[in-house]
């Protein structure tokens, strides 16, 4: 094959989970960590801070290349027991990392206007000046510095360790599913699967297995989720932090008055979307659409599984016109087995990109079976990668983007096939099939994403006076389906909240609204690409690089010229897809 559809790991650290390679490496990340903590002491010189962030952003690219190479072999083989044991001393790296800067944002936090200003101006640092500025100020509404310190180390075995229970136990979930007449066991990234078939009655069967397979699980996930919330909630407490969304902001770069008109915008125009849901209803025989229909694609006749090869070579096609740069970098990527998209048991759900800094290089994780919704995330993660891509020679501090921005640049890329695989439809159902996969999309960034906002923030709220029960939990998580598609279906799902990945991971807290700002973001981005009158590749590229070095608000005013904290913005990007549904509407209305 042109493209394997397994991944190359060993060109990272040969040898997998027991790699010699990587266990030496390990260590010699201990010693220079060990080494750089030493050399901070209670008092340091102008000089001696300028080395520390120096040399900390090296170890920074050195924990990162290898809690990449650890996610990897954790994804591609949940039975790896070695592999598993590897995400502790991962956790402990990070800690200690995190111990450093600590120590390192004391300093900055305690020089003067004038020290600072002398400090700022140094040639070394002129990459990551808002970077460095970003911490002097958030050091200030931490706890003392000995404080933060044990709440890092307490977390290894309390907080962080919760989300690791998660993983694992998702990971050795073994689903029961009836197909072809046998029954067989699934993985929970299998089911999904099963959850996307064309075929309503897989769906149906898919839905129910989920339900009952989640339930069966919901005590042991309802403490993961109780617990991991207990201690970031009694950290922001200790911290003077009231609302919960105080860190997810600051580390998205996003002010809340950004946020509440995104969301208002959106609440504003999901009527709009109604007349779509009722259509597709109609389209595929029922009275409504139930959860699992959502997203399901609408029969084609004709309709085949898309291989592999031929989704790597349509969107390798489709990059070229706007981006050959993109498109390239795309052909690079999947030649040199930077994918792992193989159909097989034993692999953890979902999909991700992660990159390697002191390689330079991505690697991308998949399960691909050949659907429309398979070839979008492929080209949702090769965005991702090519992100990094940009970023790579840059600071270590100046290639940490947000999430935010990041989901901009992977919606981006899933945009540009979307459009061009509607535009070059060879009939009408084809066509229709497209438009109604991107504007099923769209609805996950609108509906199921607010869905997942409304119950986070509610179950904050609510943790905050007591542990809730699996029946609350599924109450909450009902409740909030239902406001965000606004009571227009048959069926929920009331353990999504055990069944989705994000509401369990510590690393980056309120793991959803970023998704919805990435897609609108980047459609408002593609907006600007077909009104240009040159070729808006490298005005594209400019943006990437600037996106762990500025405010989004700043971002979006330098190079959109766009106020994000209006509604005009995110309503125009929203007219996009509307005209979509106007389109859908008109090809199905004598149908």
């Amino acid at each position: 094959m042109r493209y394997p559809e397994v991944w190359d790991l060993d060109s990272i650290f040969k040898g997998g989970s027991k790699s010699e390679e990587f266990i030496q490496f390990v260590r010699e990340t201990d010693h220079l960590l060990a080494d750089l903590a030493e050399s901070i002491g209670d008092e340091v010189t102008l000089d001696q801070l300028e080395n520390a962030i120096h040399n900390i952003q090296l170890q920074m690219q050195r924990t990162r290349q290898a809690s990449a190479f650890v996610s990897c072999l954790t994804a591609q083989d949940v039975k790896d027991k070695e592999a598993t044991l590897w995400l502790g001393k991962m956790t402990e790296q990070a800690t200690k990392l995190q111990n450093i800067w600590g120590m390192i944002e004391d300093f900055l936090g305690g020089l003067s206007v004038e020290q600072w200003s002398d400090f700022i101006s140094r040639p070394s640092l002129s990459g990551v000046t808002f970077n460095l500025e970003e911490r002097r100020m958030q050091v200030k509404e931490k706890l003392l510095p000995n404080e933060e310190k044990l709440a890092a180390q307490l977390a290894m075995d309390g907080y962080h360790a919760w989300g690791n229970v998660y993983n694992a136990a998702v990971g050795r979930m073994q689903i029961p599913f009836e197909e072809d007449g046998k029954e067989k066991l699934l993985s929970a990234g299998q089911l999904q699967n099963r959850l996307n078939s064309s075929d309503r009655l897989v769906r149906e069967c898919a839905a129910e297995a989920s339900e009952k397979a989640w339930q069966k699980e919901a005590d042991l996930f309802a403490s993961t989720l109780n617990h991991l919330a207990g201690f970031r909630l009694n950290l922001y407490g200790a911290r003077g932090w009231d609302n919960v969304l105080k860190e997810p902001l600051a580390i998205n770069r996003m002010k809340e008055e950004t946020l509440d008109a995104m969301w208002s915008t959106i609440t504003e125009n999901k009527p709009k979307f109604y007349r779509f849901i009722e259509r597709k209803a109609q389209l595929l025989g029922v009275n409504k659409l139930a959860l699992h229909d959502v997203h399901a694609p609408l029969s084609v006749e004709g309709d085949t599984t898309i291989s592999y090869e031929e989704a790597c070579d349509l969107i390798i096609r489709h990059f070229k016109p706007f981006s050959p740069k993109l498109a390239s970098f795309t052909e690079g990527a999947l030649r040199d087995g930077w994918i792992e998209a193989e159909d097989r048991a034993g692999k953890r759900p979902g999909g991700f990109c992660t990159s390697f800094p002191l390689s330079k290089q991505s690697r991308i994780f998949m399960t691909y079976d050949g659907t429309m919704a398979n070839v979008a995330t492929l080209a949702h993660e090769l965005g991702h990668a090519y992100h990094s891509h940009c970023l790579k020679d840059m600071d270590p501090l100046a290639q940490r983007y947000a999430m935010n921005v990041a989901e901009t640049a992977s919606t981006f890329a899933e945009t540009i096939i979307a459009d061009a695989l509607v535009k070059e439809a060879q009939t009408e159902d084809v066509k229709l099939s497209l438009l109604e996969n991107k504007i099923s999309r769209s609805l996950a960034f609108f509906m199921n994403i607010h869905a997942r906002f409304l119950f986070e923030t509610r179950f904050y709220e609510a943790r905050k006076e007591k542990l809730l029960s699996v029946e609350e939990l599924n109450s909450l998580m009902e409740e909030a389906q239902k406001e965000a598609y606004g009571n227009q279906l048959a069926t929920y799902s009331p353990t999504f909240w055990a069944s989705k990945l994000h509401f369990h991971i510590t690393g980056v807290p309120f793991y959803n609204f970023p998704y919805t700002f990435g897609f609108l973001f980047s459609l408002g981005i593609y907006k600007k690409a077909l009104e240009a009158e040159r070729s808006f590749e490298d005005d594209y590229i400019a943006l990437l690089k600037d996106t762990a070095s500025m405010t989004v608000e700043d971002l979006a005013k330098k190079h959109l010229g766009v106020d994000l904290t209006s509604a005009e913005f995110w309503q125009e990007a929203i007219d996009l897809i509307l005209v979509d549904v106007d389109e859908f509407m008109e090809l199905t209305k004598d149908k």
